[in-house]
């Protein structure tokens, strides 16, 4: 009979596999290997979500690892950008696009010269949208048998989207200058088709990839956080089954896990830590089965539902406890906390600290930082 994992239990295997108990302490492109893929859809939060788990880090770490190609950026996971390294991005690639053949935001079908050239044409070279466009509207009208009408006219429907968010392609600022705002050139990734894995194989490197990052976990979580549904997941699941522990949560529900993976003990101490917006502790898990990090009362509080968007979260414990927002004026920068409850005297001090600290690392030249309690 498999063992059976309280939340708490799961809470802290969770945390200590994402470098919120102890902090990474090694180059950013293999934390963000050992967390899974960064949510990247808004720019600020990869930053943030890497200064909550490695022990010194400045931005220009992660912007150095991106120009050099070390770390990408792209659509990847649930069609969302993120980051992850190169090493890596061919795996989710993989998968992504053989998932995207049969939707209507599919590549061009038959098109294998036109994706050819498009490759050719953003090799090692940011391009715009717009040169891309013209460029493809260009190599078309000089092969006009290439595509289809019909194929024709649904890419042009669509503006050329489906093929812009091709997972070969990967999001860079024009002159390679990074900072503050999100990439939107194009440029081809350094492993392009036929360089991928055959996508059976790479559907099961990202199941075990989750399970280093937030497992124990079951089916149904893996394939949310993917973007698949979940019975092909399972199937790679019962593939794996030998080489996999097996638990149980408190619903009864099966979770896999790697066996040398951490399991801290539940009781472990959990510092206080500040998680930016659409962190993927919140949204590794099925949505009904994320309390081993977000309690069932502070949902609605984290998440809203009008514009899809979850707020920064306050950890204490290790479970969410509030969220927290930033603004800056002038040469002042403030932070706000949102507490979801009444902190205790040491709950209250720690989270200062950490807040003062995030304040300097995203606002190192304010005059002024300060700590609001707007709860």
């Amino acid at each position: 009979m498999a063992e059976r994992l309280t939340e708490r239990a799961l809470n802290r295997a969770l945390l200590a596999r994402q470098g919120l108990l102890e902090p990474f302490d090694q180059p950013v492109e293999r934390v963000v290997e050992a967390i899974g893929a960064i949510q990247a859809q808004y720019w600020p939060a990869a930053p943030v979500a890497l200064w909550s788990r490695l022990r010194t880090f400045v931005s220009e770490d992660l912007f150095q690892a991106l120009g050099e190609r070390r770390l990408v950026t792209g659509p990847l996971l649930r069609g969302t950008l993120h980051l992850a390294s190169a090493e890596h991005h061919p795996a989710y690639a993989a998968v992504v696009e053989a998932e995207r053949i049969a939707q209507p935001w599919r590549l061009p079908g038959g098109a294998e010269e036109l994706l050819a050239a498009v490759l050719e044409f953003v090799r090692g070279q940011a391009r715009t949208r717009a040169e891309l466009v013209g460029f493809i509207e260009d190599w078309i009208a000089r092969h006009p048998s290439a595509l289809s009408e019909g194929e024709l006219a649904r890419q042009r429907q669509f503006e050329w989207r489906p093929l812009l968010r091709w997972s070969a392609l990967i999001r860079v600022p024009v002159g390679n200058r990074w900072g503050v705002k999100a990439p939107s050139a194009l440029e081809a990734a350094p492993r392009v088709p036929p360089d991928w894995p055959d996508p059976a194989a790479a559907l099961e490197q990202i199941v075990l990839r989750h399970l280093r990052a937030f497992g124990p976990a079951a089916a149904e979580d893996i394939a949310g956080w993917i973007g698949l549904k979940t019975p092909p997941v399972r199937e790679v699941l019962a593939m794996l089954e030998p080489k996999l522990q097996r638990f149980e949560d408190e619903a009864g529900r099966a979770l896999y896990d790697l066996p040398e993976a951490p399991r801290p003990d539940p009781e472990t101490y959990a510092p206080a830590r500040l998680l930016p917006w659409f962190d993927s502790v919140l949204l590794a898990y099925a949505p009904r089965h994320r309390a081993r990090v977000l309690p069932e009362a502070y949902k609605d509080r984290l998440y809203l539902a009008a514009n899809l968007q979850w707020l920064p979260s306050l950890l204490l414990d290790g479970q969410v406890a509030g969220s927290w927002s930033m603004r800056a004026e002038g040469k002042d920068a403030s932070l706000s906390l949102v507490p979801f409850r009444a902190l205790s005297k040491a709950e209250r001090s720690q989270v200062q600290e950490r807040a003062e600290g995030l304040l300097r690392f995203t606002h190192p030249n304010a005059r002024a930082l300060r700590v609001v309690d707007a709860g």
